[in-house]
């Protein structure tokens, strides 16, 4: 574990255990880092940037709660850093001219956006049963053919087909998906 991702982790916990100067230190410590990432976006010395930081500052502070302590803090805390970054671009119809998917600006640990999308896949897998999710999984991301997944779960390669085109198609009419023009 990164000694960033360790320091902010123990902080959280801590404030999350009712421990106010740990609260506080996490907040400061993550406004530096938030000050370079978005200075770094943003441009140095821009109000935005600085209205950007308090904005996820407020956040990490209010949501708090959502923290799943089994999680990395730094993954939880980008995904907040980026998602406000992602608003004040929408809302002002820029474009970044640097990918905002750099994790490494923000904390040492360039894993922390593996870790938000799996986070999300594992949310929305969570729709449907198990052994679908299993066989979604398997085929979909981990790139298996039907017929290792078959013989994994010990199936038939039609049931594996007709199990993951179901559970993508209940996950398409939940979730929404891409609409094709004409």
């Amino acid at each position: 574990m990164d000694q960033t991702e360790a320091r902010l982790r123990a902080l959280m916990l801590a404030g999350l255990a009712g421990d106010a100067a740990a609260h506080r230190a996490l907040l400061g410590e993550l406004g530096r880092l938030l000050r370079r990432y978005y200075a770094r976006r943003l441009g140095f010395g821009t109000p935005e940037a600085e209205d950007l930081v308090q904005e996820t500052l407020i956040a990490v502070h209010t949501r708090r709660a959502t923290y799943d302590p089994q999680q990395p803090f730094t993954a939880w805390a980008y995904a907040i850093a980026r998602y406000k970054m992602i608003d004040h671009l929408r809302r002002m119809k820029s474009r970044p001219s640097s990918p905002l998917e750099e994790a490494d600006d923000l904390f040492t640990d360039g894993g922390a956006e593996d870790l938000v999308v799996k986070r999300d896949l594992d949310t929305v897998l969570a729709e449907v049963s198990a052994r679908t999710s299993a066989l979604i999984r398997d085929v979909k991301v981990e790139g298996l053919s039907t017929r290792e997944a078959a013989e994994k779960h010990g199936l038939s390669e039609t049931a594996v087909k007709v199990a993951v085109h179901r559970g993508l198609k209940a996950l398409t009419a939940k979730f929404g998906g891409a609409r094709e023009n004409g």
